[in-house]
């Protein structure tokens, strides 16, 4: 018995110093682990993914050049592209400078700019992260550096941006986010609204509006465009805008903040434009509720097929 417990204990003691030995020679080789490094770069990389070089150990265990341990499983390229955007987007959200004077802003012209029409790219013709260019009215996708939009301010020379959304304006290439009241004019054109003290004063305005163009219009009375034979929308719209209770209803986007029916946010915000004291145009384009009733109602009532508004 007393052979076997020596036994034994020799076998313990043998493994205690090949540990030991191991450990020394793991601490001497890593004796300072690598610092996570970070890129600033919000479009071509991905600010919080570690650097390591090919096969460092670390704590012990070996990390790969791609970053993954080993007996790991890669993730798929499309994931890992979602969780850079997502990144991106709070990186962006929280590092954007802002600054209150512009050397651009002489060049935004207020005569271009129509918002009455769908928010879709005019190149990739997607509805996502959509500005619009200031200069020149058009529509563009992002602000990164591989943009429509960061593109378009460098081939065309157009700096200023209003994000269709969010309402912020930006200047392209630079980046920063631009402060400045002047536009503020541009943003209630954009999304037009009201108080409700302004609501119940509506009936008793009788003061007329200028556009910019010089033409004369009374909120609440003015034209609509007719886009191919839909004049019949037209008339239905036109009545609507006098009912009383259904026009102080949808002029509160508040009233149906919670509501998510395309057609009806986009009935409001039309509701809002045709009842603002403070449009640039005399008129207001219904096609972007056009869609939103083709839509809804299955092509029922399309753009360019004449119908009865009964």
């Amino acid at each position: 018995m007393k052979r076997g417990k020596e036994e034994e204990e020799e076998i313990e003691n043998s493994k205690r110093q090949k540990l030991e030995h191991q450990s020394n020679a793991l601490a001497f080789e890593n004796s300072l682990v690598p610092l996570a490094s970070y890129d600033d770069d919000e479009e071509d990389e991905d600010d919080d993914r570690r650097e390591t070089k090919p096969s460092e150990v670390i704590n012990g265990k070996k990390i790969e050049q791609n970053g993954l341990k080993d007996g790991e499983i890669e993730e798929d390229d499309e994931d890992e592209e979602e969780e850079e955007e997502e990144v991106n987007q709070i990186k962006r959200s929280r590092m954007v400078e802002v600054r209150r004077v512009c050397p651009y802003l002489d060049t935004v012209n207020r005569q271009v700019l129509d918002f009455d029409f769908e928010k879709f790219c005019s190149v990739s013709l997607s509805n996502l992260n959509v500005y619009a260019c200031l200069v020149c009215g058009k529509y563009y996708q992002g602000r990164g550096h591989k943009s429509h939009a960061y593109t378009h301010s460098l081939e065309a020379g157009h700096h200023v941006y209003i994000n269709l959304r969010t309402e912020k304006v930006y200047c392209l290439p630079d980046g920063y986010e631009i402060n400045d009241p002047s536009l503020d004019d541009i943003r209630h054109v954009l999304n037009p609204r009201f108080t409700r003290e302004q609501v119940e004063q509506l009936n008793k305005n009788k003061l007329w509006s200028r556009a910019l163009d010089g033409s004369d219009y009374l909120p609440g009375m003015v034209g609509l465009n007719n886009i191919k034979e839909t004049d019949f929308v037209n008339v239905t719209i036109q009545s609507l805008m006098r009912v009383t209770p259904l026009r102080n209803f949808f002029l509160i986007p508040e009233n149906y903040q919670h509501c998510k029916s395309p057609l009806v946010q986009i009935f409001g915000e039309l509701t809002r434009k045709i009842w603002h004291a403070r449009n640039f145009k005399g008129q207001v384009s219904p096609h972007e509720f056009l869609q939103a009733v083709m839509k809804a109602s299955k092509k029922r009532f399309r753009i360019g097929a004449q119908s009865d508004p009964v």
